[in-house]
């Protein structure tokens, strides 16, 4: 079994070289998304059960299910290949250019859950892009 087989067992399925001059011959993959998953959430760590639930209740407002949704770090972003993503929040993290996707933008869930101005500023991103 080689060493992807077992990063793949292990679910982890998006990783990076530390010291990619050591690896020469190691090229990053693209990022390959399901095509049900509507919303990206790009931060720093997965998030933790109390970051989950604010996660789907948000999720929820926009009426989108916690299975349509997956974490990426934002190293990973620029590894994203095709996808169907309709959203991407950035979450705490710095903010990248997806083309034809709408953009959400606020503190780290942790943050956010205890700061209700940024909880009303992300409410009014999701809401502008209704009209």
């Amino acid at each position: 079994m080689n060493d992807l087989q077992r990063l793949k067992e292990m679910g982890i399925t998006v990783w990076d070289v530390r010291r990619p001059e050591c690896y020469p011959g190691v090229s990053p993959q693209p990022v390959s998304l399901p095509d049900d998953c509507k919303l990206l959430l790009v931060c720093e760590s997965k998030p933790t059960e109390q970051e989950a639930w604010l996660f789907s209740k948000v999720l929820a407002s926009m009426k989108l299910s916690v299975e349509q949704a997956l974490y990426l770090p934002p190293q990973a972003v620029n590894l994203l290949g095709e996808h169907q993503l309709e959203w991407c929040w950035f979450a705490g993290s710095q903010e990248a250019e997806i083309e034809g996707v709408k953009r959400l933008i606020s503190p780290s869930l942790s943050a956010l859950d205890n700061d209700q101005l940024a909880k009303k500023q992300l409410w009014q991103q999701i809401k502008q892009y209704e009209s």
